[in-house]
């Protein structure tokens, strides 16, 4: 039998709890425990009409990458807030200016408005202003997001399409919302099918602690669950701000 030399396995040993440390300190926090990798699962809803989510026409004035909503994949998201939140990938693009459009269930105008596209691509978000009227509870609208790629000949435009329903939590949610910190919102939302709180509180997690290792892969994991892994690793771009409005 051949013996370590005792400077040898110290030196190993060392160097593995060194390590371990490292790994431990870059996704630890006290007081703050972790949910299980995350993933999105789908609630058990009715579909929204054959006819929508997530379609897209026209675009002749991108080329490569797509415009992608960043929605479940039965393009139906839930929500509780009253104004939240909708996200999309943004390809490269000389494109400047996108208009965003919320149908009410009688196809008639809840809001709309145009906002500036950032000059890099990425991940962009626009939240429904507060000035705005609340989305009933109980209701479904439509939702369209089109990049401005010809003022005068609108075929030429690129528009995806979704749809976006605001239901309320049983009071068990409620309560385990009301004590969850940041850390174990996006996994509670997840769970319960709430697409638009799951996604936004993942990105403030991931704007709060860029480099945390654990909020990248729960990241990763919950873009998977849903089909989004091509543009898990897009960065996140700070838009987008209405230039005009009209609510109902």
């Amino acid at each position: 039998m051949k013996w370590i030399k005792p400077s040898i396995y110290f030196a190993t040993f060392s160097l593995l709890s060194a390590l371990t440390a490292q790994v431990q300190a870059q996704s630890y926090h006290p007081h703050k425990t972790w949910q299980i990798s995350q993933a999105f699962n789908p609630p058990q809803r009715g579909k929204p009409p054959a006819s929508a989510g997530g379609s897209t026409r026209g675009g002749s004035c991108l080329t490569g990458k797509k415009l992608i909503p960043l929605i479940p994949p039965d393009n139906l998201g839930l929500t509780f807030a009253e104004h939240p939140t909708f996200f999309w990938y943004v390809p490269p693009s000389q494109v400047k200016t996108a208009k965003f459009l919320l149908q009410a269930e009688d196809q008639n105008v809840f809001y709309e408005t145009s906002f500036t596209l950032p000059d890099q691509p990425g991940i962009i978000s626009f939240k429904l202003p507060d000035s705005t009227p609340a989305l009933a509870v109980g209701k479904t609208y439509h939702w369209y997001l089109t990049m401005v790629c010809d003022t005068q000949d609108s075929s030429e435009n690129l528009t995806v399409d979704g749809w976006v329903e605001r239901t309320q939590p049983e009071s068990s949610l409620s309560e385990a919302l009301a004590k969850a910190n940041l850390y174990k919102l996006p996994t509670i939302y997840a769970k319960a099918g709430i697409w638009h709180e799951a996604l936004t509180s993942l990105v403030q997690l991931r704007q709060t602690e860029p480099n945390n290792i654990k909020a990248r892969l729960d990241w990763r994991q919950f873009f998977k669950s849903v089909g989004l892994s091509a543009i898990a690793s897009e960065p996140l771009i700070d838009c987008c701000t209405s230039r005009n409005s009209t609510p109902n």
